[in-house]
């Protein structure tokens, strides 16, 4: 099997007038959200914990766009991924109006937003390493390539759960933002619960069309 080949190996006039504009498109975006998230924000600290990884993650994806270029799908699914985040940061978790919504239309009896963020936090970062793994890889076609990238999102999440955790040791009472509780003492199982969810999900429904997205990134003829 023969190595994959992204985009950066193409000129400039080979590739697509979309692959060159809307990985920039979305960055923008993001990072203008970003920026207006900053103002008003309900706890400035919860703000920066959860908005960290957004002001991480998009440099690098700006900085490596020739070199490793990103199928539209992932810049889209990273986009939407980044605006849950970021929405999260501004109002905190529990207290996310979209969740309000929710928890009002359903009777229930916490605001879900948190969870619905665990659940991006599986079903985004699992076409994230499908996506690395193709391109990088021998498991291109491989039946180990889905459970590795769901163990992996697995892995993210305990990670960011013990990050949780040492902000609780360390922060105590100024971290319950942060933390998003609501009061369930089961509340890490959930979360983690949720990103496996996510991440299966995101496998099952659209590993054909990241396929096909990727697809788009190799010379014509080329496999």
């Amino acid at each position: 099997m023969s190595a994959f080949h992204p985009a950066a190996e193409l000129s400039r006039d080979e590739r697509p007038v979309s692959r060159r504009r809307l990985p920039a498109a979305l960055a923008l975006a993001v990072a203008t959200t970003l920026v207006v998230s900053a103002f008003g924000a309900a706890d400035p600290l919860t703000w920066l914990l959860e908005t960290v990884w957004v002001m991480l993650g998009l440099p690098v994806v700006v900085l490596l766009r020739k070199r490793f270029p990103l199928s539209d799908l992932l810049c889209v699914l990273l986009a939407a991924h980044a605006l849950v985040l970021i929405a999260g940061g501004h109002y905190t978790y529990a207290e996310v109006p979209a969740g309000d919504w929710v928890r009002d239309w359903f009777g229930l009896e916490r605001n879900p937003y948190d969870r619905f963020g665990h659940l991006m936090q599986g079903f985004v970062p699992a076409l994230l390493v499908r996506e690395f793994l193709v391109r990088t890889s021998p498991l291109r076609g491989s039946r180990w390539l889905p459970p590795l990238a769901v163990c992996a999102c697995l892995a993210f999440s305990a990670v960011f759960e013990m990050l949780e955790w040492l902000a609780a040791v360390t922060g105590g009472q100024a971290a319950d933002a942060f933390l998003g509780t609501q009061g369930d003492v089961w509340d890490t199982q959930w979360d983690m619960f949720c990103a496996l969810v996510g991440a299966v999900c995101s496998l099952l429904l659209l590993s054909r069309a990241h396929d096909r997205a990727l697809a788009r990134l190799t010379p014509t003829g080329q496999k």
